[in-house]
Parts: structure tokens; C-alpha cells; sequence
């Protein structure tokens, strides 16, 4: 063997043996909380795009594929995964409402790391990807915006666009066969959080044209952007030009934004203010208004907020609408009892129902927080530790260990976890709406996140949800399609089946839901 392959040798051995140096101090750091090691960091854009491999990588959507599993092997609500490249080091997944709610209370101790959301950025700093006085910031100026009014809006705009689809699509067909549901659900989230977050109302069956100094209309830059954000994320700007899928992505951010610049001068320059309720309206009027603020909201920023708001506006709703249906066509008798409810109330009311009725929908709202509980949008929730400190975790007995989290250490909040830790969740693994007609522990259901920085978008979504249940429900029976090739599997394989899910490193994702929807009579 020549001198430079034993010095390469050499050297590669050196720092195999350096990395497993530091990653025993890291299994050191947190006592003797057990855990798994793989040698891929868990919360990697790599590791979450290859399969699970042993000891090499988690793999996609593992949380959701394990619920509590992994908690109830190592015997407490948290574990430390600990990992090798491209960092030694200890992620640490929390299950635990006490230990969530104590996370989320002391923010300054279990700061957000921002730097993970930098790339949401491109239009301009939001609410997301911000800590400290900016967030303090853009949450006083959102929040207001999220106002009964707007969350009226989100229930007119939502009817307005469900008939659309019933009337002018479907023509009130009395069989309907879909063969994956988003491309219902996708559509109607796009539809309702174009009016209610810019003001801009569209149809299943308009064609419009681009007006003068655009390539592209809005709907389709609206669509595009929001069904693409993945590329935008990952793509090098510079490699942008390669595909015409790429390039289309490209003039998709790029109208939206010449859109979104073209309102703020629109609006601003009328002599007279006209009411409206949208968000892209209210942000503007009460970044208008803040005088008091040391530094205005830049138009980047209004620009950035409001795009984050069409992030989780759109996508994020559509898969959750989506897995709402599909558990709704795998539980019939829950589908009868939310009819049933359905039947009742709007039979009580006399009239068609709008959002001031909203409440008296209690099965739909029951639905969506069980959809919510067993396919949660976002699997995890980042944190990490801005100080050598300590944390109270449960054992399976139900005794409290202490366990030191050192400065620096990334933590993960386990939101299917969470959601299926049969000490708070009877029966975890069925679909029962009714565990959220009664008492429920609110600290075990996290799935607009907990504390301060819990979504500001969260009556959005219930408004949009409960009135398209209730206008789907009270009007077509929804079950899984028939398809000959799976006559012959049972309920827990069709459930399996119907609910698969993948991940674009941002939100869960239904791979494929095929549903038909008969008319009631």
C-alpha cells in the first residue's frame, strides 16, 4: 500500500473515530433517555426523502407510520434519536403534553428555529420564519386580520364555491366518481383562499385572460405557485431554467409577486377606502395604521405574510379536507351520524345556514378534529434549546424522570405521537368524532401548534371545514370507489390503502383517495 492510500486511510479513520466520539458525548448529554441512532440527522431533507433504512435513515412520514409505537418501545413519552453526519448530535421527540406545554410557555428558553425556515422567505419575512421582535411584530398586525369578519367571508366564499362545483361541474349528477378527492379539495381550498385572503374571487369554469403587461393570469400564478412550492424550495434559482416545468414555476412566483406589488399600489391609491375583509386587505390597512412601530411593514413583508397565509390556506387545508372524506367513506355510520346532525340542525333553523350558525355544527367540527388527530398536517413541530436546562418526561408507569437537555439540543414536538398516547386517547387507532363532543385533554392535541405561536389561521380552517361538510354531507353519501382489483381486501387493508400518506417535507400528503359521491334524495 503506497503513502497517500495509508495516510487516507489514516485520515478517514480519524474521523470516523471523532464522529463517534461526539455522538457518545451527545448519548451522554441527555442521561439515559433510550432511543434510536441512525446515521443520517432525522430532520434532513435527505433522510426524509429516502426510505427507512436500519440505522442509516428515518424515512418518510415515519411518524405518521408509527403513531406512539416508538414511544412505547423505549418506555417513556420522549426519546433521544440520536444521529452522526452531517453532525453528531441529539434530536430529541417529545410525545408528552406536560413537556409540550412547558416548551411552548418558555419561549425564550425553547426558542423556533428559524434558520430551518429561511428558504419560506423568498417573497419576504413572515410570521413563520421569525423570532424575538419581528414575530412580535407580524403577529400584532395578523392576528386582527383573522378577524369574525373575514372568518364570514371564509363561510360565504366557501358555499359560494361548493355549489359552483355541484351546479356547475358535477350538473347535480346523481353518481359522481373521483379518482383521487384532491381533485376536489384542492381546487375548493384554492378557490376560497383566493377570495378570502386577496379578495379575488374565482370559478370552476371562468377562462381568463392575462391582462395587459402579464403572461400569466392570476389563477393559474395563484395554482402554480401554491402547488409548487416544493420545487421552489429545493430548486437552485439558477437551475430554474432547465425543464418547462421549472421555467412555468418560475413566471408562476414571479406574476404572483407582480400581482400581490400590483394590489398594494391599487389600494393604496384609492380616494376612497372600500370595506373589504379579506387578509391582503386587512394587512395592508393595519400596516397602514401602525404609526407607532419604530419600522412600518415593508411591502416585501406584507408580501411574505400573506403568501405564508396562501401556504397554509391552501395545500395544507385541501389534504386535511381530503382525509376528511376519505375517513367519513371508511366509517359510514359516522358519516350517517354527521348527516343526521347535519339534517337536524339545518331543519331547526329554517333558513340556509351561514357562519353565525357555525357552532351548532358540533359532529362537523367533532370530524375535522378527529381527521386532525389521526392525519395531522404537520408531523412535527420544531424547537431547541437556547440554554443548558431540564425536562420532566413520563415512563410507562406514569412515574416523572428528569432529564438534562443541554444547550443547543433540537427538539421535535411528536404530533401523531401526541395524538395516538393511549394515556390521553382511548382507543387511539379508531376514528371516533364523538371523544370531541365531550371533555378532552386540549394539551394532547396539538395540531395548529401550542402557546403564543399557535396558528393564527386556526378559525380559517374550522369555518372552511364545517361549511363544506356541511354542504357535501347534507347533499351527497360519500364512499370509497369500487375497483375490482381490491374486492377482496378487508376494512383494515382498505383503511391502510385509502389513508397512505407521503410527505413534501412541509405537509402530509394523501397519495391517492378514490371516492364516489351518490346523491342524496
Amino acid at each position: 500500500m503506497d503513502t497517500v492510500n495509508l495516510l487516507a486511510y489514516a485520515a478517514l479513520a480519524v474521523y470516523l473515530a471523532r464522529l463517534w466520539m461526539k455522538r457518545n458525548k451527545a448519548v451522554r448529554s441527555v442521561g439515559k433517555l433510550p432511543g434510536p441512532t441512525t446515521l443520517l440527522e432525522p430532520t434532513t431533507l435527505l433522510s426524509n426523502l429516502l426510505p427507512r433504512i436500519p440505522f442509516i435513515s428515518n424515512g418518510t412520514v415515519r411518524e405518521l407510520a408509527t403513531g406512539y409505537a416508538d414511544f412505547a418501545a423505549v418506555g417513556y413519552d420522549a426519546y433521544a434519536h440520536k444521529h452522526v453526519w452531517p453532525e453528531p448530535g441529539v434530536t430529541l421527540y417529545v410525545a408528552d403534553p406536560d413537556m409540550i406545554k412547558e416548551i411552548t410557555t418558555y419561549r425564550s428558553r425553547f426558542p423556533k428555529p428559524v434558520w430551518k425556515y429561511g428558504a419560506i422567505s423568498f417573497f419576504g419575512k413572515n410570521i413563520v420564519a421569525s423570532e424575538g421582535e419581528d414575530w412580535k411584530r407580524y403577529r400584532k398586525i395578523s392576528a386582527p386580520a383573522f378577524s369574525e369578519s373575514n372568518s364570514r367571508l371564509v363561510w360565504d366564499e366557501t358555499s359560494r364555491v361548493v355549489y359552483d362545483l355541484i351546479d356547475n361541474v358535477w350538473k347535480r349528477a346523481d353518481t359522481v366518481h373521483i379518482d383521487h378527492v384532491l381533485e376536489v379539495t384542492l381546487p375548493i381550498a384554492l378557490f376560497t383562499i383566493s377570495a378570502a385572503s386577496f379578495g379575488r374571487c374565482m370559478t370552476f369554469t371562468e377562462e381568463l385572460e392575462s391582462p395587459p403587461g402579464f403572461t400569466m393570469n392570476f389563477k393559474d400564478a395563484l395554482r402554480i405557485a401554491s402547488e409548487n412550492v416544493i420545487i421552489k424550495l429545493s430548486v437552485p434559482k439558477s437551475a430554474l431554467c432547465l425543464t418547462q416545468r421549472y421555467r412555468e414555476v418560475d413566471l408562476a412566483y414571479n406574476e404572483l409577486e407582480r400581482y400581490m406589488t400590483q394590489m398594494i399600489h391599487s389600494r393604496r391609491q384609492l380616494d376612497e377606502k372600500e370595506e373589504r375583509h379579506d387578509l391582503f386587505s386587512s394587512l395592508l390597512d393595519a400596516a397602514d395604521r401602525d404609526t407607532e412601530s419604530e419600522r412600518k411593514l415593508q411591502d416585501s413583508e406584507l408580501i411574505g405574510n400573506t403568501f405564508i397565509f396562501l401556504l397554509a390556506g391552501h395545500e395544507t387545508a385541501a389534504h386535511t379536507l381530503a382525509f376528511c372524506f376519505a375517513l367519513l367513506a371508511l366509517y359510514p355510520d359516522k358519516q350517517e351520524k354527521l348527516f343526521q346532525n347535519t339534517k337536524d340542525v339545518i331543519s331547526s333553523l329554517g333558513h340556509s345556514p351561514g357562519y353565525d350558525d357555525m357552532s351548532q355544527f358540533t359532529y362537523s367540527i367533532a370530524v375535522f378534529y378527529e381527521t386532525l388527530r389521526i392525519r395531522p398536517s404537520i408531523p412535527t413541530i420544531p424547537k431547541y434549546s437556547a440554554e443548558d436546562t431540564a425536562l420532566n418526561v413520563k415512563g410507562a408507569d406514569g412515574q416523572t424522570t428528569t432529564i438534562p437537555v443541554p444547550k443547543g439540543t433540537e427538539i421535535e414536538f411528536h404530533v401523531p405521537g401526541l395524538h395516538n398516547n393511549p394515556r390521553y386517547w382511548d382507543r387511539p387507532d379508531e376514528f371516533r368524532p364523538e371523544r370531541f363532543l365531550g371533555e378532552y385533554n386540549k394539551d394532547a392535541f396539538l395540531p395548529f401548534s401550542g402557546g403564543p405561536r399557535a396558528c393564527v389561521g386556526r378559525r380559517f380552517a374550522e369555518t372552511e371545514a364545517v361549511a363544506l361538510l356541511t354542504i357535501f354531507i347534507s347533499q351527497y353519501r360519500v364512499s370509497v370507489k369500487e375497483d375490482p382489483k381490491y374486492a377482496a381486501e378487508t376494512h383494515e387493508q382498505c383503511r391502510a390503502r385509502i389513508l397512505k400518506t407521503t410527505t413534501n417535507n412541509i405537509t402530509a400528503i394523501p397519495v391517492q383517495i378514490p371516492l364516489t359521491f351518490d346523491r342524496r334524495m
